[in-house]
């Protein structure tokens, strides 16, 4: 996703970023009652683990709305290389809400305010907001 192919990664680094989040989410959608052990000198043979369970579940909603922002991100660059078809009134208003926090990417550089300005922008609900602004409430 780069107007300049060749010597330009694009988003390519999002990508694998992304991929590596949900991979991380598989790992820790691992039920933690299945690694009970026993405890208190063998007195107790059974932990529930609830404490693991709730980090782990904090752990991945994290990582899903960080993924949520890499794609988003992604789709943006990929409307714009696209220009000038216009995507859907909601899209259109998705986009334009990025696109108030980051510029498009013309060539290559860090990502990581970009990526922190969307990941905000995702936590906040800017960008639903924007597409119910344009399209009425989403379900």
């Amino acid at each position: 996703l780069t107007p300049r192919q060749g010597l330009h990664s694009g988003l390519m680094i999002v990508q694998y970023t992304a991929a590596s989040l949900v991979s991380e989410n598989k790992v820790l959608a691992h039920p933690a009652s299945a690694d009970s052990i026993p405890t208190s000198a063998n007195q107790e043979d059974h932990v529930s683990m609830g404490t693991t369970s709730a980090r782990h579940a904090r752990q991945v909603v994290e990582h899903a709305q960080w993924v949520v922002a890499l794609e988003l991100l992604c789709a943006a660059q990929g409307l714009d290389l696209r220009a000038p078809l216009a995507p859907a009134p909601g899209t259109g208003a998705a986009r334009a809400a990025i696109r108030t926090v980051v510029p498009a990417l013309d060539g290559d550089r860090a990502l990581q305010a970009d990526l922190r300005a969307v990941h905000a922008l995702v936590v906040g609900g800017g960008v639903v907001r924007a597409a119910e602004a344009a399209v009425g409430a989403l379900r």
